[in-house]
C-alpha cells in the first residue's frame, strides 16, 4: 500500500504559479501606473492611477485569496485522503492484530492444555511411584520378617537337630546301659539261680 504522502498531485504547482504570477504582474502594473502618474505631475492622472492601483491590488488580492482557498481545499482533500488511508491502514492493522491475538491465544490455550495434561500425567506417575514404593517397602519388610523367621527357624532347626543328636547319643547310651544292666541282671539272675540251686 503506497504511503498517503506519495499521492499528492504535482500538476497544481504550475497552476498556482500562474495565478500568483498574474497577481504579482497586476501589482507591478499598478505600481508602474502610479509611479508614471506621480512623475507626470497631474493630479487627475495620480487620482486615476490611485483608483486603478486599488482596483488592481484588489484583483491581485482576490486572485491570491482564491489561490489560497484552492490550496486549502486541496490540502484538506489531501488530509482527508491521508486520514482515510490511515483509517484503512488502521483497520487492516487491527484485523491483523486480532488475527495474531487469536492465533497467540490458541497457542497459549494449546500449551496450557498440554501443561495440564502433563501435570495430570505427572501426578498419576507420582501416585504410581508412591504406591510402588509402598509395595516395595512392604515386601522388603515381609522379606526382612521372613528372613528373620527363616534365621529363627534355622536356629531352632539347628537346636532341634542338636537335641536330636544328643537324644540319639543319649538313647545309644541308655541302650548301652540297658544292655549292661541286662547283662548284669542276667549275670545276677544266673548267679542267684546257681545259689538257689
Amino acid at each position: 500500500m503506497p504511503s498517503p504522502q506519495s499521492r499528492a498531485p504535482k500538476a497544481r504547482r504550475r497552476q498556482r504559479s500562474t495565478r500568483l504570477t498574474v497577481a504579482v504582474a497586476l501589482i507591478v502594473i499598478s505600481a508602474l501606473v502610479v509611479l508614471g502618474a506621480v512623475l507626470s505631475g497631474s493630479w487627475l492622472l495620480v487620482a486615476v492611477a490611485a483608483v486603478l492601483g486599488v482596483v488592481l491590488g484588489a484583483a491581485a488580492t482576490r486572485i491570491t485569496h482564491s489561490e489560497l482557498m484552492e490550496t486549502r481545499r486541496e490540502a484538506a482533500r489531501d488530509r482527508a485522503e491521508q486520514a482515510q488511508a490511515y483509517r484503512d491502514l488502521t483497520v487492516a492493522r487491527t484485523a491483523e492484530h486480532a488475527e495474531f491475538s487469536a492465533a497467540m491465544q490458541a497457542r497459549i490455550d494449546a500449551h496450557e492444555h498440554s501443561i495440564s495434561e502433563l501435570e495430570v500425567a505427572l501426578t498419576s506417575a507420582q501416585k504410581r511411584a508412591a504406591e510402588a514404593t509402598r509395595k516395595m517397602n512392604a515386601e522388603a519388610r515381609r522379606a526382612d520378617v521372613a528372613e528373620t523367621e527363616g534365621r529363627d527357624v534355622t536356629l531352632r532347626l539347628d537346636e532341634a537337630e542338636e537335641r536330636a543328636a544328643e537324644a540319639i547319643v543319649r538313647v545309644a547310651e541308655l541302650e548301652q546301659e540297658i544292655d549292661v544292666l541286662r547283662a548284669e541282671l542276667d549275670a545276677w539272675l544266673s548267679t542267684g539261680v546257681r545259689r538257689h540251686a
